[in-house]
């Protein structure tokens, strides 16, 4: 990824260099939005939500966490004693999280990954980066290749944001409008912005529960646990298909 498209690592930087920074998510009917909230990606495990707090405690094994940002719940695990490598496609933010201690940290992205010689036992997509799957038919290509990065008893622990959490008329309007393309209403078209940097535009998947378990068909994994929060975020458990007995799905 080139600096000036680098905008979210940027601004982790700036922020970690002690800076007041934000950045701004466009999407594709022109909605802006500003991030100022940046010191969550840099938050420790006693500030997180209760529901953040219990599935990081699944953790086990060797882990991966992808699109790590800033690393907070690779520090967090690493300081536990765990083995954990963290993968994010901005160099800055990998940069960011060599600078806070994080041991294994390199630029790649979840496209990227190649089956390693250990599987890991727990792949982590927090920060809502079930979304960094883009839409249902690459969520399924994806989540089939990540059956080749785990352990035969390996989970994944994805959180995501629920798009019809909201009674916004903007979201709303862009939710018919997704559906009048053929997409689905959660399907965002977005870039992040920061100074004179941008990203590419890019495709963020935000679904429902129920949609969730419905892409999920197929793909070899399925939802054991669902993890709920008073905001429109939730976390879900997924293990393999043919593992251990399923544990109230979409509980």
């Amino acid at each position: 990824m080139k600096t000036n498209q680098d905008a979210y690592g940027q601004a982790l930087y700036a922020f970690y260099q002690g800076n007041d920074v934000s950045v701004f998510i466009e999407r594709d009917d022109g909605h802006i939005d500003a991030d100022w909230a940046l010191k969550r990606y840099f938050s420790r495990f006693r500030q997180w939500q209760p529901s953040e707090r219990q599935a990081i405690a699944l953790c086990r094994g060797r882990i991966l966490d992808i699109g790590c940002g800033a690393g907070r719940h690779a520090l967090h695990l690493q300081e536990k004693g765990f083995d954990v490598s963290a993968i994010d496609i901005s160099p800055l933010a990998i940069k960011t999280c060599k600078l806070r201690g994080i041991r294994k940290a390199r630029t790649c992205s979840i496209e990227e990954l190649r089956p390693p010689r250990k599987r890991f036992d727990t792949l982590l997509l927090m920060g809502n980066n079930f979304g960094l799957f883009a839409s249902p038919r690459k969520a399924k290509r994806l989540l089939r290749k990540l059956s080749r990065l785990v352990a035969e008893d390996g989970q994944i622990i994805a959180e995501c944001a629920n798009p019809y959490k909201t009674t916004d008329p903007l979201h709303l309007q862009y939710h018919r409008r997704n559906r009048k393309r053929g997409r689905m209403a959660g399907q965002l078209r977005i870039r992040a912005r920061y100074k004179n940097a941008a990203t590419p535009w890019f495709d963020y998947l935000f679904v429902s529960p129920e949609e969730m378990d419905s892409i999920l068909t197929g793909t070899g994994w399925r939802i054991d646990r669902l993890f709920r929060s008073s905001e429109p975020t939730y976390i879900a458990v997924l293990k393999q298909e043919g593992g251990c007995k399923a544990n109230g799905r979409l509980r």
